[in-house]
């Protein structure tokens, strides 16, 4: 997915300007990190029509699945495994183009082709990633990255 594809009669960077305060809003003031990341799912999914999009939270030694929106997904990775465990594990954003060429990919869905996982952060350290999922190769970008890092830092 270019940065210039338009969904919605707008850009991907466009939906992202306009997404952004309104998950800084839905955020502001609310400390339940479960409801916060409930509604940013519900967003994203709506306004992008995402395959997927939710979150995985670290419980002790393990990301376990929270509030997502999107067909069934695996319930718990182990840190360093498949992309959401290599992103927690490296605490930075990953970019997959292609799943199937990804070692260790996790594969919740086959119908799964492209992914990005965002590390959230709070006092310096992960304590959920950001996963979403395209039925789609190569959808995710630059723009992805910058935006969607921007979005969960609402969260820390």
């Amino acid at each position: 997915m270019s940065e210039n594809l338009i969904i919605k009669g707008n850009s991907k960077k466009e939906l992202y300007e306009n997404l952004l305060p309104q998950i800084e809003s839905l955020v502001e003031g609310e400390s339940d990190l479960i409801a916060n990341m409930s509604n940013i799912s519900a967003c994203l999914k709506d306004t992008f029509n995402f395959w997927w999009a939710g979150f995985y939270r670290v419980i002790a030694d393990e990301l376990v699945l929270g509030p997502f929106q999107g067909p069934l997904a695996c319930t718990r990775i182990r840190k360093g495994k498949g992309v959401c465990g290599t992103a927690w594990q490296n605490a930075e954003t990953v970019i997959v183009s292609d799943v199937d060429e990804f070692p260790g990919h996790i594969a919740c869905s086959s119908l799964s082709k492209s992914e990005i996982v965002v590390p959230v952060f709070k006092n310096n350290e992960v304590i959920a990633v950001l996963d979403i999922d395209s039925e789609k190769l190569s959808t995710f970008d630059a723009v992805d990255k910058e935006y969607l890092e921007k979005l969960v830092a609402c969260l820390g």
